[in-house]
Order: C-alpha cells, then structure tokens, then sequence
C-alpha cells in the first residue's frame, strides 16, 4: 500500500504561498498578508442571542467539528472529547457528557441518536435524550467528518479514505468500501449524504460514489474532477465538503477542481464549472455559493453553473463554508469574524465579531437563525434584527 500524506490547510496554503521563500528563495520577498477588512455601510442589524460553553476548544488542525440540530435541541462536541446539549431558543443547558477520548469528527444526528467519532477511530452513539452512550464502536483510522444515518445505518468515512456502515442499532459493521486514495492528500474526508436508499460520499480521488445503503452495492460514480499536473501537491483533487442535494441534483466541489451538479437518481452531469475549494457549498434563492481556496467568496447559477459575483475582499483569511441566514450568505474567518454578504450581487451588508480566537467549524443554518462554534469553545446564536 502507498503511504497517504495528508496535509492541514494551514501546511498546505504556506506552501502554496511562500513559494520560492520556502524552498530557499528570495528571502527578501515580502510575505502574502490576509486581506484587511473593508468598511463599509451595514445594512442589516446581526444580534446575538446566547452564548453557551462547551468545555474545550478546537485545535487548529482538527478544524471538522460542527453542531448539528434536531428540531428543539442543538448539540454540539469539543476536541477533548465533551458534548453538548442545549435548547435551541435560548442556549439552556440540556445535559453535557464528557467521553474523555479526543473527539475529530463530528456532531451527528439522526433517529434519536447523536454521534461522533475519534482520533483511534472510534464511533460513539449517544441518547439524544440524556447523552448516554447507545453504543460504540471501532473502525479502521482517524475519523474527520460527521457521522450520518438514516435510522438503519450509520455511516461514517475514515481519514484512509474507507467507508462504512455500521448497523444503526448496535454498531455493528455491515459494509465497508475502500477508496482509492492518492499519495498525497488534504487533511479532511467528506462528510456522507445519507438518505433512505442511497448513501453518498465524496473521496480523495475527486469522485462521487452512490451506495445502496442496506448492503453497499455500487449505484453509480462520478468524477467530479481529475487530477491535473506534474507534482502530487498540483494532483490534489479532495472532496472534503459534504454534497448538497437540491431536489433532484446534487452538487460538490473538489480541491483544485471543479464545482459539479450531478442528477442523483444516475450520477448524469448537468454542468461543471472550474472551482476548487475545502468546504460545503450552500444553496440560496436559485444560486449555489463556494467559500473556495484563497477565500474567494463566488456565487453560480443552479441551474447552469454560470458564475454570477465573486467577493475577493476576504482573501487568505480562512474562511468557513457559506450558510444562509435570513436573506444574507454568511461565512466567518479566522479572526473571528462573521461577515454576512448580500446574495445578489456578493457585497457585504453586515459583520459582527464572535470570537477572538477564530471559527474554523462549519457554520450551522436554523431557519431564520445561524449557530456559530468558535475555536475556543463557545457556542453562540445569532439572528437579524
């Protein structure tokens, strides 16, 4: 078997950036800066609306934690292995568990379960309930991504590039597949698409698979795009956002890429459009949105992949995936900004800062309400006025 390298983002972009410099260039070059934020007239009025302590914070390299919801609860994970529950109007404390095992993947949610996995590559279902532990279980490596179910499987995607289903009541394995993983990689795996039928995940590869999800049979693959280049850095194609499906067409984005709209029912392309980027896409209003490499900020049409904005005032500050809150696209940084933009034309319309110590985990979207995890630990709301 090849040895897999994996590279965090942080690595990675300082390769990419120092170049000469790095490699015993000229010194004298002058370092590429984050973007300084703009001023502008904000026209929308951000309040936060509670603010809740997990317990931990979120390491720099282990960036793939994120809350999730069910319909009156918002749970949420520290790296050092606490969880949270909490009410999802007022950041009540429900209950809090403490695993104490290094949490990097998660939180999931489904059918009364909430689920994480760990650094060994354990898989903990908990009671959505009181936090006690349903099951656990141990599948091959490093676990990066939420867990997913549909109530008879949980799926969970492994950092060697391996899927599997585990029997959603007891955690036993009932299939697993192996992707074909290059040599070199970004740190991160995508986030499973689980629905009643089908399973749907992303690979290091750069394509998309389509599992039956009872027994793990083959429905179709796709490739979303193919390795280009001389250098294995330059043949990085990763899918490490989960896909996003709309209806009837699903879309995902590769690193160093493209963006895709595939039907879901046969994997058919409907479009591509050149895009390359580490996180979800978020759809809105006939539009799909990319946080993409650089900290682009870029808007296309759903239906064709015509580009209609880009937003290059926020490059190289490490921005999370979009989420919708209210009307605006949202996406926070690594200062701790949350920079909401409008969605027609990509211009900012408000900003508030939440953290000083950055928000690295995707942003949660609650209806009219947006739920924030900072790298210190704090879990936070937030709404239009």
């Amino acid at each position: 078997m090849k040895p897999i390298i994996r590279l965090t983002q942080a690595l990675l972009w300082s390769l990419l950036l120092t170049g000469c410099s790095f490699f015993g260039g000229d010194d004298g070059d002058a370092a590429i800066e984050p973007a300084e934020l703009v001023k502008f007239k904000s026209e929308v009025d951000v309040k936060r609306l509670w603010t809740a302590k997990i317990g931990s914070g979120t390491r720099d390299y282990w960036a793939g934690l994120k809350p999730t919801a069910s319909r009156s609860t918002i749970f949420a994970a520290g790296n050092e292995g606490n969880i949270l529950a909490v009410n999802k109007d007022t950041g009540k404390r429900l209950w809090a568990t403490d695993l104490e095992v290094a949490i990097s993947g998660g939180v999931g949610y489904g059918s009364g379960m909430v689920m994480v996995g760990t650094i060994e590559g354990g898989v903990y279902a908990l009671d959505e309930d009181n936090g006690s532990t349903i099951w656990s279980a141990q599948v091959s490596s490093e676990i990066l991504a939420s867990p997913k179910t549909n109530g008879q499987v949980v799926v969970v995607q492994t950092v060697d590039n391996k899927l599997f289903a585990l029997d959603a009541s007891t955690g036993e394995e009932l299939w697993q597949h192996d992707g074909d993983a290059p040599i070199l990689t970004v740190r991160g795996t995508s986030e499973a698409l689980v629905t009643e039928n089908m399973v749907l995940s992303g690979f290091d590869s750069g394509k998309l698979i389509a599992f039956n999800s009872s027994n793990g049979a083959l429905v179709w693959e796709a490739r979303i795009a193919l390795p280009k280049g001389r250098t294995e850095l330059e043949r990085m194609v990763d899918i490490d956002g989960q896909p996003l499906l709309v209806g009837d067409v699903i879309y995902a984005v590769t690193y160093q890429g493209r963006l895709g709209a595939l039907s879901r029912g046969t994997g058919r392309s409907l479009w591509f459009q050149d895009s390359s980027s580490h996180s979800s896409p978020a759809h809105s209003d006939g539009k799909i949105f990319v946080s993409e490499a650089g900290d682009t900020v870029r808007a296309f049409k759903a239906g064709s992949g015509q580009v209609i904005w880009s937003n290059e005032q926020l490059f190289l500050r490490r921005l999370t995936g979009p989420a919708k809150l209210a009307g605006t696209m949202a996406v926070a940084d690594a200062e701790g900004y949350l920079h909401l933009l409008d969605p027609t034309d990509g211009h900012f319309v408000g900003r508030i800062k939440v953290d000083g110590s950055g928000v690295s985990a995707p942003l949660l979207s609650l209806g009219d309400s947006l739920i924030v995890q900072s790298n210190s630990g704090t879990l936070s709301a937030y709404k239009l006025n």
